[in-house]
């Protein structure tokens, strides 16, 4: 059998697939927008397992991340009982920040109902400050950024909220 040293890099990056709750579903009959930030979140758990940021590594190191901003788009309804898969493209990196992009699709139908673009900071957790990746994490994060360099910039990256022009 053939052992990697290091864990595959996927481009994007496919979650497993998650199903809408139905305790999830508000009073409109749909995904109430505060679980849309579940599911992007259960994403971005098994993305930091691959880039060693996961549990172990936040009890080992006292280091975690902390999220700075967060853009979410909703674009199309989900139900209780929805399928869902999350996409993570990670958009850059410096020693401190992650900025990516995620799409959270229909898995049986792929169609897209929502988009997250986020910027994360590494914490020291003892200190309550940001601080430096450690090695091992920047060397898996440049093998992501790597692996997805050739990917487009997904709609919706950078985009702001303002009102429409109406003059």
């Amino acid at each position: 059998m053939l052992e990697r040293s290091e864990p595959a890099m996927p481009a994007p990056f496919v979650s497993s697939v998650m199903r809408v709750e139905d305790g999830w579903i508000d009073y409109n009959g749909h995904l109430n927008m505060a679980y849309y930030n579940v599911l992007f979140d259960r994403a971005v758990d098994e993305v930091y397992e691959i880039l060693g940021l996961g549990l172990g590594y936040v009890e080992r190191s006292r280091h975690s991340t902390f999220t700075a901003e967060v853009h979410v788009r909703y674009l199309r309804e989900l139900h209780a009982g929805d399928a869902v898969r999350v996409t993570f493209q990670l958009l850059g990196y410096d020693s401190k920040r992650l900025h990516y992009f995620e799409e959270l699709h229909h898995a049986e139908e792929n169609w897209l109902s929502a988009t997250s673009e986020n910027m994360a900071l590494h914490v020291d957790m003892a200190a309550k400050k940001t601080a430096a990746f450690s090695p091992e994490v920047a060397a898996r994060l440049e093998r992501m950024r790597l692996a997805h360099a050739g990917l487009p910039i997904p709609q919706g990256a950078g985009r702001r909220i303002a009102m429409p022009d109406t003059k």
